[in-house]
Formats: structure tokens, sequence, C-alpha cells
């Protein structure tokens, strides 16, 4: 896969198909190929440069050298609604990431869409570069306020619980903690195959850490989101334990004019029956984008 330098970083990237750029942004240890392909698939039939990259700390991108404080310590310090100080970056410098991608590859907008930790850098982007954004959808995410979309206390205990990552547990780890989850439409032996594919890909549980590092350490983004006016969507399912509903709400609540989907079947997770639903929700909400900014498809 092709890589990029970007703000002293390297970001390993990947793009399929041709047209207007649609950039996915994962989530908190979410490798880039974990993004569904017959989803990405779903975008390339409709026309567009599906743009999928590693976040700083994850994948085949540049990891960090600072230390992080431990797992246990950053939920800890969630719960307790205390962000954590002296971290080595936050949501802010992974959205410059973001932006300094398309700078690299010379598009000076994008569609952007954003699961989970990634729904947040695509706030941070919408915030800090609006004419890079043409429309956003935030999925499975919140607004940073410590009010809304926390984790659900059973779930954090047993996540705080969980044994120290090493290659050989690792697997076995991946397995346990998408069963917690992901809704109903979780298969656990196809996210077996794709866990032993991402843990021969890289193993940076370290990365992992200083991005969690980040989350707890960034601002409430919800007066500022104020501001947006990008089409927004925000997709979030029901059942989710780890950003709860209510994350959703308030982040359709703080950006003005935005559209919310919420879904009965749906986890911590993309379910694959919803992938069409998902996929059309989308198109709805980048129309709305090429009738608002018509000159942006140009760009």
């Amino acid at each position: 896969m092709p890589h990029a330098q970007v703000n002293k970083l390297t970001i390993e990237y990947d793009i399929k198909g041709t047209g207007e750029p649609l950039l996915l942004v994962h989530g908190l240890n979410t490798q880039l190929i974990e993004w569904p392909e017959e989803l990405v698939d779903l975008f390339v039939a409709e026309g567009f440069q599906v743009i999928r990259f590693d976040n700083r700390d994850i994948g085949l991108s540049t990891q960090g050298t600072w230390t992080p404080p431990t797992t246990a310590k950053t939920v800890a310090a969630i719960l307790a609604k205390r962000p954590l100080k002296g971290v080595g970056y936050t949501l802010v410098d992974m959205a410059d990431d973001a932006a300094g991608l398309l700078d690299a590859l010379d598009i000076k907008s994008a569609h952007i869409v954003g699961v989970s930790m990634g729904g947040m850098i695509a706030q941070e982007l919408a915030i800090n570069h609006p004419t890079r954004v043409r429309s956003m959808c935030s999925i499975m995410s919140n607004v940073g306020d410590r009010k809304s979309g926390g984790v659900k206390l059973s779930l954090a205990r047993k996540i705080a619980r969980r044994p120290a990552p090493t290659k050989e547990n690792a697997v076995d780890e991946d397995v346990k903690l998408n069963e917690l989850i992901s809704g109903p439409h979780f298969d656990a032996g196809e996210r077996r195959v794709l866990a032993a594919t991402l843990v021969e890909r890289s193993f940076t549980p370290k990365g992992t850490e200083r991005q969690l590092a980040a989350i707890s350490a960034s601002r409430d983004r919800t007066q500022l989101l104020a501001a947006v006016t990008a089409p927004t969507l925000v997709i979030h399912g029901l059942l989710d334990p780890l950003v709860k509903p209510s994350g959703g709400v308030a982040t359709a609540m703080a950006v003005p004019g935005s559209r919310l989907l919420a879904l009965p079947d749906m986890g911590h997770d993309l379910p694959q029956p919803r992938f069409t639903e998902i996929r059309d929700a989308i198109l709805d909400n980048i129309r709305r984008a090429s009738s608002a900014h018509p000159h942006r498809e140009a760009d």
C-alpha cells in the first residue's frame, strides 16, 4: 500500500475507485483494512474515490514514542470524567493528520465518514478545517462532553480487567472484545480470521494506549460543532455499549441541521445486513452537500 509524509509522520493509506473523494476515518485500535470491503465497494460502485488510512499509532503508520498511561488508568479517568494531562497528542492533531493526507493527495475537499474515534476526528476536521469537508457522517461517536456517549460501566470493568496484550493472546482477546461490543449480527468465526490478519499486519498495543489517552485528553466539542455548516449525518446503534446511544443524540443536537439514523440491531459495529441502508443514508447526506455547494464537485 502507498504511504504519505504528513505532519512529520508516515501515514499508510489505500485508494479504491475514482470520482468524488470519500475519506474514511476509523476508530481506536482499528486498521484501515477493517473497513469492510463490501461496504467500500458499495461506494466505489456509486462513483466515489474511497480513501482509507491508518491513523497514527496503528497499522503501518508511524508509532509514537511517548509512554502512555495503562488502559486501566485511562478507562478510570474516563469513568471519573477527568481528562488526562500530559499526553503526546489529541484528536485535534489526528484531524490535522487527515487534512494533511488530503494535502498530500492534492485533494481540496472530501466527504468525511468517521467511525467511533474516527467520528471524533471527523468532527474536529469539520471544526478546524471546514473548507476541506464537503459533508460529514459521524458513526457511533460522541462530542467529548463526558456526559453523553459514555461506556457502560459493566463493559468498562471488563475492559479494565483484560489481560496484558501479547501476540499470543491478541486474536482471542480481539474476538472476545468485539463479541462484547457488537450487536446480534456478530460472527465470531469471521472476526477470528480478520483478527489474525490484523495481528500479522501490525501489533501495536502501546499505540492503542496512546490513542485512548488522546481521546481522554481531548476537548468538549459541543459548542464548537454549532458552527459546522457541512451537511451532517449521525448514525448510531441502539445496542452500543461502548459509546452509548446518547453520544449520537448529543452529536445530532450539536450540529445544526444534522440528521440522526438510529439502528435498533447495531452495537459498536457495522452490521453487514445494514450496509445498504448505511450507504443510502450517507448518499442522501452527500446529495445535500452537492445541492448546497455544487462548485465543490469540481475541486
